[in-house]
């Protein structure tokens, strides 16, 4: 199969998905790495599927879907109080001022 024969392959199905005209391989290419990223798969690991030698290059070609960025958790909003067990952890708000 050719490079010419690949994209019209692409372009077809995306119109019979009913899909914006710019969907080409690359497109292909963007999606596979999003969908691993937001399945919590390592960066590094598309990486190495997406053959790239530098983790920079990676990074431009996943993007990162919004509900990866809201399960991130800070170390803070991890830290609770020693003398406290887990569950009976005060709210951030009670704390003393720093």
């Amino acid at each position: 199969m050719t490079t010419r024969q690949f994209h019209r392959i692409c372009q077809g199905a995306a119109k019979r998905a009913g899909l914006p005209k710019w969907v080409a391989p690359h497109t292909l290419r963007h999606s596979f790495a999003t969908n691993l990223l937001e399945n919590n798969i390592d960066v590094r690991v598309i990486q190495v599927l997406l053959g790239h030698a530098q983790l920079d290059t990676t990074a431009r070609y996943t993007q990162v879907a919004t509900n990866v960025i809201r399960r991130v958790m800070s170390p803070i909003d991890r830290l609770i109080p020693l003398d406290a067990p887990p569950d009976e952890a005060p709210p951030l708000d009670n704390l003393p001022p720093a």
